[in-house]
């Protein structure tokens, strides 16, 4: 604990309040100062009576109201902190929750040092990543409209007699069919409609993702990663938007915990029971390694989209991607063969493909160094 630090201030902000209780180092309880309204400005107001910035110390949870609040704390020379409410120690059989208690608990266990802080990405990272998830969200309603568009039909008895939905020949057939009511026919082309405008917005989304990315600093890191099989440019992108500087991990196993891709274990004595993974951490980042993880069901090459992707590469990130794919590829139909069921066997090979996104996002970040 930083021992210049005097006062304690644990906060509970919502979007229309912000609760505030303070502790100071002495062995005097936390006390509850009150409840303000999200202005920043009137808070800042109540902080300065604590006197020099540097001396105070400010934490609050993790939530939809974002980092302004933190930034702006920090900018004014106050010791800002933003804590991930999953990770906050709870008294067993605590069954009383409120805003007044919160903020208190937040300031107790900042003063006691048992709180860790999440990253904070700057403005310019979490633009990136607004971005991204502008996409996931396009990608998510384009779903949507396809699914209804096929649920309209499949109710009229029109099955697409082809093998893949949404290719060139299906879409073709989509726009033959033919109704006798102007309802059905009017129905019709408001699905088709929307099912458009939802892949344009889609296509819009990715061109403008690919551009921010060009110059961004983590460029390199995300031209690396594409060198691994089923990590494609819009894929690595999300992946560093998500988890941010790789490099802050001192450990592959350390990112695997924090994607919860780890088994979660319940052992006392001399009785050992590990269970189901963790599923901690960015969800995000872990559906798309999960996602990944699918394309090594099949044999180890190199196909020539991936050939081109690592063109420009360098030679120890082209091999050590080509390691990781021989062995990923052979732990998928190792695990297929003896039964395993096939979303464990995906979940493994995440959990050792984000072991391989930890390597060789290291190797271009020590490169980009020299």
């Amino acid at each position: 604990m930083d021992e210049r630090i005097k006062f304690f201030v644990g906060l509970d902000a919502h979007k229309d309040s912000i609760a505030v209780a303070a502790r100071e180092s002495g062995r005097e309880p936390a006390r509850f100062a009150g409840t303000m309204g999200p202005d920043v400005n009137g808070l800042l107001k109540l902080l300065a009576k604590a006197g020099d910035p540097a001396q105070v110390s400010v934490v609050y949870e993790a939530g939809p109201t974002g980092y302004g609040l933190h930034r702006e704390l920090c900018r004014r020379g106050y010791r800002s902190q933003i804590v991930a409410p999953s990770l906050i120690p709870r008294r067993a059989g605590e069954r009383i929750k409120n805003d007044r208690r919160d903020c208190l608990r937040l300031a107790e266990l900042s003063r006691a040092g048992e709180l860790k802080a999440i990253w904070v990405p700057d403005e310019a990272h979490e633009a990136m990543r607004n971005l991204w998830r502008a996409r996931e969200d396009a990608v998510g309603m384009r779903l949507k409209a396809r699914q209804q568009l096929l649920a309209f039909l499949l109710r009229h008895g029109r099955r697409y007699p082809g093998r893949t939905n949404w290719t060139k020949s299906h879409e073709r057939w989509i726009a033959e069919q033919r109704f006798e009511h102007d309802g059905d026919r009017i129905a019709l082309a408001e699905y088709q409609l929307a099912a458009q405008a939802a892949q344009q917005r889609v296509d819009r989304l990715t061109t403008a993702l690919t551009e921010a990315a060009q110059g961004w600093r983590f460029e390199p890191v995300v031209a690396a990663l594409r060198a691994l099989r089923g990590i494609d440019t819009v894929c690595a992108i999300g992946l560093v938007t998500e988890i941010g500087d790789i490099s802050r991990f001192g450990t592959a196993r350390q990112l695997m915990a924090y994607l919860g891709l780890v088994p979660s274990e319940h052992s006392s004595g001399n009785s050992v029971r590990r269970c189901s993974i963790t599923k901690t951490g960015n969800a995000h980042a872990r559906r798309l390694l999960t996602e990944a993880a699918w394309s090594y069901r099949f044999p180890a090459r190199i196909s020539q989209q991936l050939r081109q992707r690592r063109s420009d590469l360098p030679e120890p990130v082209r091999n050590h991607a080509w390691k990781a794919q021989q062995r990923l590829c052979g732990r998928f139909a190792r695990l297929s063969s003896r039964g395993v069921q096939v979303n464990k066997v995906c979940v493994a090979v995440a959990r050792e493909l984000a072991g391989f996104v930890w390597s060789i996002a290291h190797q271009a970040s020590r490169t980009q160094a020299h």
